[in-house]
């Protein structure tokens, strides 16, 4: 399978994590020196590859290949036509706009509920200072 074809990731090395590898890491490798992926955990001091790999007598077996992170020069995604992003992925029908007002609403011209009318307002002014003992 070429790198192009690849369901997963495609891991990149640099040339002397190749050679610092030697030839344990050759089975593993495709044409260009890369290792085709269906997982690729970063997040600690290795890089953990999950990779679809064949026994001698066809069993198909799952390997978890690690090497540390600095060999690796770059990790590219080759999945195919899925969809990302942060959109919505099923177009969402437009909403039906509201009335401007409710049906119990008050009328434009009436007063201001936003400040309380003179007649409820408290008769002692309310002060910051604490009171005398």
């Amino acid at each position: 399978m070429a790198p192009h074809d690849a369901p997963g990731y495609v891991v990149y090395f640099f040339d002397q994590a190749l050679e610092a590898l030697g030839e344990p890491i050759k089975p593993y490798l495709q044409e260009g020196n890369c290792v085709l992926c269906r997982e690729v955990d970063t997040a600690g001091s290795l890089v953990e590859m999950t990779l679809d790999a064949r026994t001698p007598d066809g069993t198909q077996v799952k390997v978890e290949l690690m090497v540390p992170t600095q060999m690796v020069r770059m990790i590219v995604s080759a999945h195919g036509d899925e969809k990302f992003g942060f959109h919505p992925r099923i177009p969402i029908a437009p909403t039906s706009p509201l009335p401007p007002v409710g049906p119990t609403a008050a009328p434009a011209d009436a007063p201001s509920q936003a400040v309380p009318a003179a007649q409820d307002s408290p008769t002692q002014t309310p002060t910051q200072t604490p009171p005398k003992p």
